[in-house]
């Protein structure tokens, strides 16, 4: 069905913002209509207003957080963008979903079991879609893999190694936001994990079962800053007497996008976008380790570092025919800062395959341009123009199952955490159902061995 003409309004206007109004208004214009913008904080919407009326020449509504109902009533969407803060992301989705509209959410879908429970249920009521934004899915290197695990190339995977570093830049980032507590975010392993979990669900085809995990915060502490000699740090980097000797220092004012979008927004509501990373108050972990076992058998080892001294990941599968392994570097970037987020480090990116018996080969890496690894425009053309692409083998698209399961690693890996003993997933909300993936290699299937 054509998605000429849809109509979208847009409720949380942050860093996430930007990259759907600008996708709307410069290539989806014909398939597309922006036609209202909500959040709570009225400094940011009118920011948003004029952003848009500045760039485009378009004036557009501007509704209160409050008023997000009578907003659905007065300008009539078709879907609802939300890209709010994770722990509130539940509320309007359901309640557009209640009101008649689909809807596109930010990862993570949510951050517990019980507001999963509610978007599942509302959506089985209401038979509303709900759209995951799974941008990783979409990065070429990162699409390949699951078009090489397809194949065969390895046989059946048996277990999966993934390691992701945030770098001191990025990673800081996670500690001086709104994420520093897991009632806003459910921590690293809900709202960063959540991407990455999706994509070991996706690239094996199946669902997490068990859970083991454990993490801690050693690094984003005041005995960290103690031992970099910031005695007199403040609660936030703005004025901080130590500003010019902390490499963590964050510039609200020098940096445009931030000033117009938090600084001169923290009257409204209060909100401080440059919290000190090494803060007593934050209660995320900064380093996490998690075993799952998975329906099929396979099983997962992941670790998840926010202090590294390099972006990116390596992981590698191993199979019946052999083993596959991939490492990515991404570039230096923190949310909102003007750069393009997660551009491909083209050098530090391969992926070698190691046959069983055989020699090993690099493979020619796909790649493309844009934002996290090549992966925005790439999904921004199956949101927004769907009727524009063919059908998809590899089944990208991501819809309320598909959010559920990637955040329901990470949520039963804090309740193993706090618990200090496994988590089974259907102990903690039953019965949900698998996503659509693509066939993978039969277990039973024969397997080929050459003559010694």
């Amino acid at each position: 069905m054509s998605n000429a003409g849809k109509r979208y309004v847009q409720v949380g206007l942050g860093g996430r913002h930007s990259m759907f109004r600008n996708a709307i208004f410069n290539d989806y214009r014909e398939q597309a209509e922006l036609v209202a913008l909500c959040d709570h904080n009225p400094g940011r919407v009118a920011h948003a207003q004029k952003q848009t009326e500045d760039d485009f020449q378009c004036r557009l509504p501007g509704y209160d957080a409050a008023d997000f109902d009578r907003m659905i009533a007065e300008v009539k969407p078709d879907c609802v963008i939300v890209t709010t803060m994770d722990s509130t992301h539940h509320q309007y989705l359901c309640r557009a979903m209640e009101l008649g509209c689909d809807t596109i959410t930010e990862k993570p879908m949510t951050t517990d079991e019980d507001k999963c429970r509610q978007i599942l249920e509302t959506q089985a009521r209401t038979g509303r879609k709900c759209t995951v934004t799974f941008n990783y899915r979409y990065a070429p290197p990162r699409t390949q893999i699951k078009d090489l695990l397809m194949s065969g190339v390895i046989g059946n995977v048996l277990s999966v190694d993934f390691h992701w570093m945030l770098n001191l830049h990025h990673g800081a980032d996670y500690f001086r936001r709104w994420h520093r507590n897991k009632r806003n975010s459910g921590g690293l392993m809900v709202h960063k994990a959540t991407h990455h979990f999706d994509l070991v669900n996706w690239w094996l085809g199946t669902v997490p079962e068990r859970v083991y995990a454990s993490g801690h915060r050693r690094f984003y502490t005041p005995q960290t800053a103690e031992r970099y000699g910031l005695t007199s740090r403040a609660e936030r980097c703005y004025q901080c007497p130590e500003a010019g000797g902390c490499r963590f220092h964050l510039d609200l004012a020098a940096a445009e996008s931030m000033r117009h979008l938090y600084l001169e927004c923290e009257k409204h509501d209060g909100y401080f976008r440059d919290r000190c990373v090494f803060s007593k108050d934050i209660d995320i972990e900064d380093s996490m380790n998690v075993v799952v076992d998975y329906r099929g058998g396979a099983k997962l080892t992941y670790s998840l570092n926010a202090f590294c001294a390099w972006e990116g990941y390596i992981v590698t599968f191993n199979g019946t025919a052999g083993r596959l392994e991939h490492k990515c570097q991404e570039s230096v970037y923190i949310n909102a800062d003007g750069s393009v987020p997660g551009m491909l480090n083209k050098e530090g990116t391969w992926t070698r395959v190691f046959p069983n018996w055989r020699p090993a080969y690099e493979v020619e890496l796909w790649t493309g341009s844009g934002g996290h690894g090549g992966a925005d425009p790439v999904m921004l053309d199956y949101i927004f123009a769907p009727e524009r692409q063919s059908a998809d083998p590899y089944l990208r698209a991501a819809d309320q199952r598909a959010g559920a399961w990637s955040i329901l690693t990470g949520i039963a890996a804090n309740h193993a955490m706090r618990r200090r003993q496994p988590v089974v997933i259907d102990e903690l909300l039953p019965g949900v159902e698998p996503p659509d993936y693509p066939a993978m290699p039969v277990a039973s299937q024969p397997l080929t061995m050459p003559p010694a």
